[in-house]
């Protein structure tokens, strides 16, 4: 079952400034793009329409952008730095 998994739901390392926000964020980005290559691949298909597909990716996009003002990702880029004498 394991491998299935892996393969239907692939997921890459994170090369990122490792904070917990930031993990969460990476594993959302990366649901969003397999969901989005599934949609596009049934549409593709023929096995929905165009505007379904359309509907759809813009709902998972709204999601992502909320889930991005949720963990507040991007509002400060600076907070990490130190400043330089």
């Amino acid at each position: 079952m394991l491998a299935i998994y892996s393969l239907l739901y692939p997921r890459n390392h994170y090369y990122g400034e490792v904070k917990p926000e930031n993990l969460v964020f990476n594993a959302n980005i990366q649901e969003f793009a397999q969901r989005v290559s599934y949609i596009s691949c049934l549409a593709s298909n023929g096995k929905i329409s165009m505007e379904q597909a359309f509907s759809d990716i813009e709902a998972l996009w709204k999601e992502l952008e909320k889930t991005k003002q949720e963990l507040e990702i991007g509002e400060n880029p600076f907070s990490g730095e130190t400043e330089a004498d």
